[in-house]
C-alpha cells in the first residue's frame, strides 16, 4: 500500500533574461569526499570543464595539498581526526571556485577467523575492496590460530565473506546474512559512527518580492543551548559563497535571499550548516530565471527524466522483412534474434504507448552492426548464442540491418524529440567483436587474453579489472597501452551524437575501461556537442562494484551518473522478505547520499538485463538457493500468485518517489517475470497477449510515473525519513513549490503511522 500526499506552495514566474557565460563551469562542482587520514588523487578536469588549467590551488588548514601541474592533478591528505565540511579554492584565470569538501571519519575493524586447520592462504573479501580476493589477506601474527585483517571503514553496511585456500567461507562468529545473487549468502557488517548524528537542512518556506526569492531553511539536530553562527553555514550559488547580507539566522533557522544577477539564468543554491566537526547535506534548489525546475515554466532537466529500458531484438517487430535469425543447429530460440527492431520501437511510439505509460526517455540496446554468427560462451556448458543482445559488435559505424539503418534511427530520435521523449544509445567501448575490422587491422590496440602464467584472462572481473576479456571472441581494448585506441573510440562516441542527434548514452561495462578513456570522450561531447549547441548530453554507465569504484568514473569530466547497484541489492531482500526492515534500506540509501548526494542523478532500478527479474523471485520460483541459469533453459518460472504483483508496485513506488533517476526495464509495467539471461529478455507483449491481471497491474505502474512527472518535490525535492521499520517506510521531500508526504506499507494489513 502506498500513501502519498502532496502540499502546494505558490510561486510567482520573474522576469526571463540570458544564461550565465559559457566560460564559467555549468553545473556546481560536487563534493570531494576525503576519509580522515588517507590521501587522494584527484583530476582537475573531473572538478570542471575548461579549455586550459592554469590553476592554483587554497585547501583547509587540516588538508595538506600537493599539485602536479604537469599532470594536472592534486593529492588531498586530510589530518586523521580530522573531519566535517570545508572548502577547497580553486583560482583559473582570474575566476574563484569553491569545492565543498567532506572529510568522513574512519573507523577501525578488526576481521577475526579461527579456523579448525590451519590454511595456506585466508582473505576477506566484501564491498569495501571490490570482492577481491587478494587485496586483504587474513593472518595469523599472533600464532593463536585466529586469523585477522584490519581495516578502515567509513559508517555503513559492508558484505562480506571470508576466502579460505579457495573457497568461499561465511563468518561463522556473525549471525547477521543476506542472500547474494549467486545462490549463497554474504555476512552483513553494520559499522556506526560511535559519535552523534550530524544536523540536517530542510527546506522550511519559500516567499517572493519583486526581484528576490528568500528561502527559510530550518536545522535540526542541533543540542538544545546550540547557537547558529556565521560560520556554521555554507551557502553557495553555482560555486561561489553568497555575501554575509544574503544570508541571515534566526535562532534554528537559515534564510538566504537571491536577487539580481543570481536569479538570471541557470541557479543552483546549496545550503549546509556545519558544527563541531559534524556536517549536515547540501540541500538544493535548482532554478532557471528564478523559476524552480519541474514547474511547468521551467526548461527539461534530467532530474525530470524516467527512462524506459528496450533491449531492442525482443521488443516489437515492425518490420518481418529483417528479421533473420542465425541459422544454426545448437542455437536454442531463447539465445537467438526474435524480430524486434527500430519500426518496432517507432510504432509504439507514434501509438502513443510510452505516452500513456509517462516515460520520457527511452534506452535502446546497442544498434550497432553485430555478427551474423553464433559463438559458444566460454563457461560450461559452452551454450551457442547470438549478438541479438547487441554487444558483440563488428563495425562502429553501422546499425545492425536486423534492427533498420541509420535514417530510420535519426527518425526515431526525431519523432522522439516531437513527443517530448529522448533516446539514450547503448554505447560498447569496452570490447569489440573478434570480425571488427578494428581487431583484425590493428591487434595492438587490443590486449592478449593469455596471461604471462599461461592461464586465461577471461571474466576475471576484478583480478584484471580494466584487461579481462568477456569472452574468448571479445577482445578487449587495450586503452592504457594505446593512445590511439583511446582517440578513436572517444571520436566515435561523438560520431554517434553527432549522426543520430541522440540525448546521451548508456555506457557499458564502464569499470573494465580507465578512467582517462571516459575523460577524453566526455571533454570532446563538451567541445563538439554540448557547448557548440547548448544541450547537455546525459551519461549513465554500468558498474558492480564498491561506492569508491563506481563514484570515482561520476563527476563533471565524466559520467552523470551510473546505475545504483549497491542500492538494488538491498532494496531487493527487503521488499522481498516481509521480515526484512526498512531501517537497513534506508540506511543504504543514506549511505547513497553520503558519496552522491541527495540532489543526484543515479539510476534505480528494480530489473535489468543481466538481473532476475523482481517478480521471479517476488513470487518464490527463484530463491537464495535456486540456479536461475537451469531454471532460465529447463524451467522457465510464471507468476501465479498475485500478491506478487503488489510487492512489485511498492517497489516501484520507491523508485519513483526517491532521489534519482528512476528506471524502468521493459515488461516491468506488466509484472513480467523470467529467471536468469536469457529468460530475463523474453519478448514483449502488448494488446490481447496481456491478461487482466497484467493490465491492473500497467494501470498501477502508470500512475506512479504519472504521480512522479507531476510532483516536482518527486523530482528536485530533499528527503528526509520519518520512519523506518519492518513494515513502514515514510519520508518527505520538499521542493521550492510543495512538499510531498511517502509512506509505503509492506505488509498485509493495514498499519496506522504517526
Amino acid at each position: 500500500m502506498v500513501l502519498l500526499v502532496a502540499l502546494s506552495l505558490a510561486l510567482l514566474p520573474v522576469q526571463r533574461s540570458h544564461a550565465q557565460p559559457a566560460t564559467a563551469p555549468q553545473e556546481p562542482i560536487a563534493p570531494v569526499v576525503l576519509r580522515a587520514g588517507m590521501p587522494d588523487t584527484l583530476a582537475v578536469a573531473d572538478l570542471f570543464y575548461a579549455p586550459s588549467y592554469d590553476v592554483s590551488f587554497e585547501a583547509s588548514p587540516a588538508i595538506a595539498l600537493t599539485y602536479d601541474p604537469a599532470a594536472q592533478q592534486f593529492v588531498l591528505r586530510p589530518e586523521p581526526d580530522h573531519r566535517g565540511l570545508s572548502l577547497l579554492t580553486v583560482r583559473q584565470h582570474g575566476a574563484e571556485y569553491l569545492v565543498p569538501v567532506r572529510t568522513l571519519a574512519r573507523i577501525e575493524h578488526v576481521f577475526r577467523y579461527t579456523p579448525d586447520e590451519t590454511p595456506a592462504a585466508a582473505h576477506v573479501i566484501g564491498g569495501f575492496n571490490d570482492w577481491s580476493r587478494t587485496a586483504t589477506p587474513l593472518t595469523d601474527d599472533d600464532g593463536d590460530g585466529t586469523f585477522t585483517a584490519t581495516v578502515h571503514l567509513e559508517p555503513g553496511q559492508y558484505e562480506y565473506k571470508f576466502v579460505v585456500d579457495g573457497a568461499e567461507v561465511l563468518d561463522p562468529e556473525n549471525p547477521n546474512r543476506v542472500p547474494n545473487p549467486f545462490g549463497d549468502f554474504n555476512n552483513v557488517l553494520d559499522v556506526a559512527t560511535g559519535t552523534e548524528a550530524p544536523p540536517t537542512v530542510h527546506l522550511v518556506e519559500t516567499n517572493r518580492a519583486p526581484g528576490q526569492l528568500t528561502f527559510t531553511f530550518g536545522v535540526d539536530g542541533l543540542s538544545d543551548g546550540a547557537v547558529l553562527r556565521p560560520e556554521n553555514v555554507l551557502a553557495l550559488v553555482g560555486n561561489s559563497l553568497l555575501s554575509a547580507r544574503q544570508v541571515t539566522l534566526d535562532g534554528k533557522q537559515v534564510i538566504v535571499t537571491l536577487t539580481g544577477e543570481d536569479l538570471r539564468g541557470r541557479t543552483v543554491l546549496r545550503v549546509a550548516v556545519r558544527r563541531e566537526g559534524q556536517a549536515s547535506r547540501f540541500q538544493t534548489i535548482r532554478l532557471h530565471d528564478g523559476v524552480p525546475l519541474g514547474t511547468d515554466d521551467a526548461p527539461f532537466s534530467w532530474h525530470d527524466a524516467v527512462i524506459y529500458s528496450i533491449m531492442i531484438d525482443r521488443f516489437h517487430d515492425g518490420d518481418p522483412s529483417n528479421t533473420r535469425p542465425v541459422d544454426h543447429p545448437e542455437v536454442h530460440p531463447q539465445a537467438n534474434y526474435h524480430g524486434g527492431d527500430l519500426k518496432g520501437i517507432l510504432d509504439k511510439m507514434e501509438t502513443g504507448y510510452f505516452d500513456s505509460l509517462g516515460v520520457n526517455v527511452l534506452w535502446v540496446s546497442p544498434v550497432n552492426q553485430n555478427t551474423y554468427n553464433a559463438f559458444p560462451e566460454y563457461p560450461e556448458p559452452h551454450r551457442y548464442f547470438t549478438g541479438y543482445h547487441g554487444y558483440w559488435p563488428i563495425h562502429h559505424q553501422h546499425v545492425d540491418a536486423r534492427f533498420g539503418d541509420m535514417e530510420l534511427l535519426r527518425t526515431l530520435v526525431e519523432r522522439g524529440e516531437e513527443r517530448g521523449i529522448r533516446i539514450l544509445l547503448d554505447f560498447v567501448a569496452n570490447h569489440v567483436h573478434m570480425e571488427h575490422p578494428f581487431f583484425l587491422s590493428h591487434p595492438e590496440w587490443f590486449g592478449s587474453v593469455d596471461l604471462p602464467d599461461g592461464s586465461r584472462n577471461l571474466r576475471r572481473w576484478d583480478e584484471y579489472r580494466l584487461t579481462t576479456w568477456f569472452d574468448n571472441f571479445l577482445p578487449s581494448f587495450d586503452f592504457e597501452g594505446s593512445e590511439e585506441a583511446l582517440e578513436v573510440m572517444s571520436d566515435n562516441v561523438v560520431w554517434w551524437l553527432q549522426q543520430t542527434g541522440a540525448a546521451g548514452f548508456r555506457h557499458d561495462a564502464v569499470k573494465h575501461i580507465p578512467n582517462a578513456f571516459w575523460r577524453m570522450q566526455t571533454r570532446k561531447i563538451l567541445e563538439e556537442v554540448d557547448r557548440p549547441t547548448g544541450r547537455r548530453t546525459y551519461q549513465i554507465g554500468e558498474t558492480f562494484g564498491s561506492y569508491d569504484l563506481i563514484s570515482s568514473y561520476v563527476n563533471n569530466g565524466q559520467l552523470d551518473a551510473q546505475f545504483n547497484f549497491n542500492l538494488y541489492d538491498v532494496a531487493q531482500p527487503v521488499f522481498l522478505d516481509r521480515e526484512a526492515s526498512f531501517a537497513r534500506l534506508d540506511a543504504e540509501q543514506d549511505r547513497t547520499f553520503e558519496v552522491y548526494g541527495v540532489d543526484h542523478l543515479m539510476g534505480n532500478v528494480m530489473d535489468s538485463h543481466d538481473k532476475v527479474r523482481f517478480m521471479a523471485k517476488a513470487d518464490g520460483d527463484v530463491t537464495p538457493s535456486t540456479d536461475a541459469t537451469a531454471m532460465a533453459w529447463s524451467n522457465p518460472p510464471e507468476v501465479d500468485d498475485p500478491a506478487s504483483y503488489r510487492r512489485a508496485q511498492l517497489y516501484l513506488a520507491w523508485t519513483l518517489t526517491i532521489p534519482g533517476v528512476p528506471v524502468v526495464y521493459y515488461g516491468d509495467e506488466i509484472g513480467m517475470t523470467g529467471a536468469a539471461d536469457p529468460d530475463n529478455r523474453r519478448p514483449m507483449r502488448f494488446g490481447a497477449d496481456v491478461t487482466p491481471v497484467e493490465k491492473d497491474h500497467f494501470a498501477q505502474v502508470r500512475d506512479l510515473v504519472h504521480l512522479r512527472r507531476t510532483h516536482p518535490a518527486l523530482r528536485y525535492g530533499d528527503f528526509h525519513t520519518l520512519q523506518a521499520d519492518e513494515a513502514v517506510y515514510a519520508y518527505v521531500r520538499s521542493s521550492p513549490t510543495e512538499r510531498v508526504l511517502v509512506v509505503l506499507n509492506k505488509s498485509e494489513t493495514p498499519k496506522t503511522v504517526t
